[in-house]
């Protein structure tokens, strides 16, 4: 078995125009996202391992807000999840996995986590 890697950023939260009814439609809604990234990884970290040998936790920040494409709407939540997981693969070769979980903060009405979970293996 291949040794893994897995970087997390959970709980960002991102205003993304996602949505099918009409009042979804026209304004940002609050989306809560968790990423984990599995990465291909060398035998061992040493205490002066560079970073090079991992992968910069900022990397899944910026694929889930700043990579983000402005004034797109999103009709599905799994369109935004598969946009994330594409920037990921196109960011380093050596992502294998990607899980993205999206929650749609808006919709939730006694604090419960109503949402999505994707995951997506590099072909």
């Amino acid at each position: 078995m291949d040794d893994r890697l897995t970087l997390a950023v959970h709980d960002l939260e991102v205003q993304v125009l996602t949505g099918i009814y009409s009042e979804e439609t026209h304004l940002p809604q609050p989306l809560r996202i968790s990423i984990d990234v599995e990465l291909d990884c060398p035998a061992r970290f040493e205490p002066d391992t560079p970073l090079g040998a991992s992968k910069n936790y900022l990397d899944l920040k910026h694929a889930a807000t700043t990579a983000l494409p402005v004034g797109v709407h999103f009709t599905l939540i799994e369109g935004v999840a598969d946009h994330i997981t594409e920037t990921l693969f196109l960011q380093d070769r050596r992502v294998a996995r990607v899980q993205v979980k999206i929650v749609k903060l808006a919709i939730a009405e006694a604090g419960e986590s109503i949402g999505m979970t994707l995951v997506r293996h590099r072909s």
